[in-house]
């Protein structure tokens, strides 16, 4: 429920300028999917490099349906982990893998350094297709979550959906299934993008009723392409308000603009959720830094200088 607190804060937030003096208050996490081409390799890290100085919570990496990534997003993960100052965390799926091959992976992060896994049921191989469990492997994410816990101490985030996975009967199921991974252990969720505050509120509300009092953080996807995230809505169930259709049109040739737009939008429903009480926000970067590092921007976060070398004794 809304405090007395975010009240007085939503009031401030519609006297002043939206963006004014804020505390700097918030922490962020950022999601990359593992590179395919040398070319995409390096504009990752030159994202990775560029949100760095913000000092994120951690950051994580995809993985693909059916473990069709693992090598690339095991290679990344790692690296992450052993060449910069932030806590890498691995997508993991119970998609077409047994227990042992899941938990072999698992382990293979462990010994790399990462202590944190986002454990997903994930998505079947061919898209539209209803969700199988391998016949020895885990039946969803509450049951990967639990395996999981048997493995090793991590820490794992799983999956919130605000307007209801696709595969969901209704909101009730969809908040029972989120508890069960709570239960079984997992640390916190991290919601899948969506474009209404008032929709992550009333879920945040729904998990709270029912006995959910893990961190719910949301998950932010700075538009700058219509076409490929209404693609990402239709997988995922997130709706894309008609306006945001008609606010993108006629930007298909002007890229800037589309940027300048795009910010505008996630920023205002960041500076929302902020009024709201949220703290921690989770960016979907798809492997660019330039949206996510203005809204961090914006909401009070600096870059923070890279420490001087250590000077070796004369």
């Amino acid at each position: 429920m809304i405090s007395v607190s975010q009240l007085e804060e939503a009031r401030r937030a519609l006297e002043a300028p939206l963006f004014a003096d804020l505390a700097g208050d918030s922490v962020v996490s950022f999601e990359f999917f593992p590179p395919k081409t040398e070319k995409m390799e390096e504009a990752l890290w030159e994202a990775i490099k560029t949100l760095e100085p913000l000092g994120p919570r951690f950051v994580s990496v995809t993985y693909g349906a059916g473990g069709s990534t693992r090598e690339r997003t095991h290679a990344s993960v790692a690296r992450i982990q052993r060449e910069t100052s932030m806590a890498a965390a691995a997508h993991l799926t119970c998609v077409d893998a047994s227990r042992d091959e899941i938990d072999a992976v698992a382990d293979a992060y462990w010994q790399a350094g990462v202590r944190h896994i986002v454990a997903l049921r994930g998505d079947p191989p061919v898209a539209g297709a209803r969700f199988v469990p391998h016949p020895a492997g885990y039946e969803n994410a509450a049951a990967l979550v639990a395996g999981l816990r048997k493995l090793h101490p991590f820490e794992i985030s799983v999956a919130a959906y605000p307007e209801l996975h696709p595969d969901s009967a209704d909101a009730v199921a969809d908040i029972d299934n989120l508890k069960r991974k709570m239960d079984a252990g997992a640390n916190r969720a991290i919601t899948q993008f969506f474009f209404s505050p008032e929709a992550y509120f009333r879920f945040r509300d729904r998990a709270a009723a029912a006995g959910i009092g893990a961190e719910i953080v949301p998950g932010i996807l700075p538009v700058s392409n219509v076409a490929q995230t209404r693609k990402f809505a239709g997988m995922c169930g997130a709706e894309i308000p008609a306006w945001m259709d008609r606010l993108f049109e006629g930007l298909d040739d002007h890229p800037p603009a589309r940027q300048l737009v795009a910010a505008t939008l996630a920023a205002e429903m960041c500076r929302k959720l902020y009024a709201g009480g949220v703290r921690h926000f989770h960016f979907y970067t798809l492997n660019r830094a330039e949206l996510s590092f203005a809204i961090c921007h914006l909401l009070g976060l600096r870059a923070k200088p890279a420490a001087a070398p250590a000077v070796a004794a004369a």
